[in-house]
């Protein structure tokens, strides 16, 4: 079933069609909306978040409409999945409908019980975000986060998944930003050194957040995500047609908990903005024209919906490598973008204000 599904995205996604009689192989599912650090660069920070996990039953509802279908939900969001108390259930009960979970954390609860209990479960992938080598750099981008803390606790973890020989896939991943980009070789150099890691992921920050609005994308590709996924389910189950939306202020295209999965998938929302796409008009769509992400080339695209989601998970860090030796959108159209904002934290401390309203590298020391 999950073949013959991806083939009619497929082909959907290459005849340009607004109607997909097929469901996403991918899911971003935001189980918890609840977070303990801060983070300049988190859509957190200009879209306040409640203290709410996902009610039980849209989560159960949305996996049961989705097995057989999707391959795997990332269950992440804007909130930090440790602080959700149902998680390690929830790992186990998409693996009980043959959908892999994968996760993303910040580090700071990934204590050894904890890592214990992962490892233990049948999570097929999880991100190690660390978003710089360096204390300085990784504490201001990381506000409540303690570098020594997070950096042992991953360090731990993986040394523990190296000597178990658990299968568990384990990416480390930076977001390429104006305060950290100086650190990529270290950082790459670094965690290859490390037991247990699998990938090395430095991606850049596709939020707009601190870049600024965007100007122009060098192309009209049409988004996948459109047709593939990963579909956006948030805490209170409301969908958006990818991660990006909410972040941009899009309305939902439908509410897990009151409709049925196919219901929303090939609703007049999402058909209408498939349409749009297909015909090159994207940027009649507030959300789109706003997009900070970067599309691929058709062929990766294509690639995308034929390969397994693993295939593609392993891949896209070398592709994103690739990407930056062959500029002018060949492989990843990117969005141009305007003068990036003046970065400003929220509520620092006052004799600290002057020092942290800017990246590491741009401060003045006295």
């Amino acid at each position: 079933m999950s073949a013959w599904n991806r083939w009619k995205l497929l082909w959907a996604y290459l005849r340009g069609r607004g109607a997909v009689l097929a469901l996403p192989v991918e899911y971003i599912v935001e189980t918890t909306a609840k977070c303990n650090i801060y983070c300049p660069m988190c859509p957190r920070e200009t879209h306040p978040q409640p203290k709410a996990d996902m009610d039980e039953a849209v989560f159960r509802k949305l996996v049961a409409e989705s097995a057989g279908t999707a391959e795997h939900m990332m269950l992440i969001g804007l909130g930090e999945p440790l602080l959700d108390p149902r998680i390690f259930d929830r790992i186990h009960h998409c693996a009980a409908h043959g959908i892999s979970a994968l996760i993303s954390t910040n580090g700071t609860l990934l204590d050894e019980k904890a890592a214990a209990r992962l490892l233990d479960s049948p999570l097929s992938h999880i991100t190690l975000s660390f978003d710089g080598y360096s204390k300085e750099t990784f504490e201001f981008y990381r506000k409540g986060a303690k570098f020594e803390r997070v950096r042992d606790n991953f360090l731990r973890f993986c040394r523990m998944k190296h000597e178990r020989g658990s299968k568990l896939q384990i990416t480390v991943q930076m977001v390429r930003m104006d305060g950290n980009r100086h650190e990529e070789a270290a950082f790459r150099q670094f965690w290859q050194s490390v037991p247990g890691v699998d990938l090395i992921r430095v991606k850049d920050d596709e939020t707009n957040v601190l870049a600024g609005p965007s100007a122009a994308r060098t192309g009209a590709r049409r988004c996948h995500y459109l047709w593939r996924g990963a579909m956006y389910v948030r805490y209170n189950g409301d969908v958006h047609p990818c991660c990006q939306s909410y972040m941009l202020d899009g309305a939902p295209v439908g509410n897990i908990a009151s409709q049925s999965l196919r219901e929303i998938f090939d609703g007049e929302p999402m058909r209408r903005m498939r349409r749009l796409h297909s015909s090159g008009r994207a940027a009649e769509i507030d959300i789109c024209s706003k997009c900070c992400t970067a599309i691929p080339h058709p062929l990766l695209a294509a690639g995308s919906l034929l390969l397994h989601g693993r295939v593609v998970r392993a891949l896209l860090p070398l592709v994103e490598r690739w990407a930056r030796l062959f500029p002018g959108g060949r492989l990843l159209d990117r969005p141009v973008r305007s003068s990036p904002q003046p970065l400003v934290q929220l509520a620092p401390a006052p004799e600290t204000a002057a020092r942290n309203t800017a990246p590491p590298q741009a401060r003045q020391e006295p």
